[in-house]
């Protein structure tokens, strides 16, 4: 057990659960490619159909564009930020299927653009979040349990932490297809504890998402850790305190 120790909360703890995307990997670099391919083949499908995006291409996902078309951000409570792959999914589908494409045809359409938009990222892309690696080797130091409860699917979450050379930090990893209910319910919390031997009292939550810090406070987490890079932190309203570095947390 250590003294997990920010400048506005600490709390004694023996593991740490961490969200992945814009907590462990850097949510823009990797996934604003990702988005960008994605929604230039489906602006393509939908012109060969004879029709656009329902709305505008921001309200699509919740990616942000300046005024010559480039991604400069997202909105952190919007699709991209928070939304698990199936959810993603049907997002994009339904522009296909607002647009006459049969449901099921739309979904393979759009499974098939993403691998591919994937498959064109690779690791290249991939950057850990500042401080994360020297971070992880103290944990590793003071004996902590670590843990990834993530959106995205466990094989996808281990392919992207394996790109960042950190798999072996941790001793679970918990994708949607392991629970029957995503964030924010405390399941998630709930199943990697019982795999860490660990109960949610004993373990931080650390996250980008308001969604992380209510599954924290449902799981009666020993402390919710707001984790953000470049945001306003008022969407974190239910954050314990706010990161910004993970050298902004001390272990005792």
């Amino acid at each position: 057990m250590a003294l997990l120790k920010t400048e506005k909360a600490e709390a004694y703890v023996s593991g740490i659960l961490f969200d992945k995307d814009g907590t462990l990997l850097d949510l823009h670099k990797l996934w604003t490619p990702w988005a960008t391919s994605v929604l230039d083949q489906l602006e393509k499908k939908l012109a060969s159909l004879g029709h656009s995006f329902t709305g505008h291409r921001d309200q699509v996902l919740g990616t942000q564009y300046d005024n010559s078309g480039r991604v400069i951000g997202y909105d952190v409570q919007g699709p991209f930020a928070i939304a698990t792959v199936s959810e993603s999914t049907a997002v994009l589908a339904w522009q296909l299927y607002a647009a006459g494409m049969p449901w099921n045809d739309a979904i393979t359409y759009v499974r098939m653009i993403s691998r591919q938009a994937m498959s064109k990222v690779k690791q290249e892309h991939a950057h850990p979040t500042p401080g994360l690696v020297p971070f992880l080797i103290k944990c590793r130091e003071k004996g902590l349990r670590l843990g990834v409860v993530t959106a995205d699917s466990t094989d996808t979450a281990e392919l992207h932490l394996r790109w960042l050379g950190i798999l072996d930090y941790f001793d679970v990893i918990i994708g949607y297809d392991q629970v029957k209910n995503s964030k924010p319910h405390p399941e998630s919390v709930h199943v990697a504890c019982a795999k860490l031997g660990l109960s949610p009292q004993d373990c931080a939550v650390i996250g980008d998402s308001n969604g992380d810090m209510q599954m924290a406070k449902s799981a009666e987490s020993a402390l919710a850790v707001g984790f953000i890079q470049s945001h306003d932190p008022f969407y974190l309203h239910d954050a314990d305190t706010v990161i910004t570095s993970y050298t902004q947390i001390s272990l005792e």
